[in-house]
């Protein structure tokens, strides 16, 4: 029998490592503390430039899998390379775009991008790492979210609906993949300091640095949680706010944003 996935932590003597949006930002900074943590890291993203040079700083430790997430078949030969290499033991499945929106600016195209990217690129990824690791009865998924999955926030209409089903969706797969061996873990993060949130226009709350988020992300997948969310403080606000009512809810964001002044 299988030994129960909630409670495997992926080590790299396991196999290796494997992330998308690699080549800036949170993804980045992950791959390097994972390397520093003995891993071996196959980097995805869409600049083979970046990936390269990327490589070539890690001294082999970091190897370039460059690909585009909504190419469902580009993932397939990915995990298929990795798996015949190193052996997938963890997947972070990380690449999202962020574009802010009122409602007066709301679009299909740029609603759809936030689709395409953030939710069915994570799907393209995860179908084969998953279906990889259900054939071995090991390994681990890890999906990116946000805190802005937790409940509705402004200009991430898009973004958040995104998010939101990520978190869904692994809570979902976690029934099925536990008895298998597989864990699924959420990340969660607050605003951190990238150039996605360098586009907002307000003070964000408990901005984090990048390398900050990354250890926290990579010191949570070494241990048993589900959830890693961060910042602390700002993701317990955000949860409590879930036990509102939608119409409270609104008027109090709407107050404490100054919305409601003339």
């Amino acid at each position: 029998m299988a030994e129960n996935g909630a409670d495997y932590i992926p080590r790299p003597g396991h196999g290796a490592a494997w992330i998308t949006g690699a080549s800036a930002g949170i993804g980045a900074a992950v791959a390097g503390k994972l390397v520093e943590n003995g891993w071996t890291v196959y980097i995805t993203a869409r600049s083979e430039e970046k990936l390269a040079a990327m490589a070539a700083a890690s001294g082999g430790r970091m190897i370039a899998a460059p690909g585009d997430v909504t190419d469902p078949a580009a993932m397939e030969a990915i995990v298929a390379r990795i798996e015949a290499e190193q052996g997938l033991a963890l997947a972070i499945l990380n690449a999202g775009v962020y574009i802010p929106m009122t409602a007066a600016e709301f679009n299909v195209e740029d609603a759809r991008k936030h689709f395409d990217v953030n939710l069915q690129g994570v799907v393209n990824g995860l179908v084969p790492a998953m279906r990889t690791m259900l054939t071995k009865n090991t390994g681990c998924l890890a999906l990116v979210a946000s805190v802005a999955g937790y409940r509705g926030l402004p200009k991430a209409g898009a973004y958040g609906a995104t998010k939101a089903a990520l978190i869904n969706m692994a809570e979902a797969l976690a029934y099925n993949l536990y008895p298998e061996g597989v864990r699924i873990s959420l990340i969660c993060p607050g605003f951190v300091e990238t150039d996605a949130t360098s586009v907002n226009d307000f003070d964000m709350p408990f901005l984090m640095q990048t390398d900050e988020a990354a250890r926290r992300i990579v010191d949570g997948l070494q241990t048993t949680k589900f959830e890693i969310a961060f910042p602390r403080r700002f993701a317990f606000l955000l949860k409590s706010f879930r036990f509102l009512p939608a119409k409270w809810y609104i008027a109090l964001g709407r107050k404490a944003l100054g919305m409601d002044r003339d």
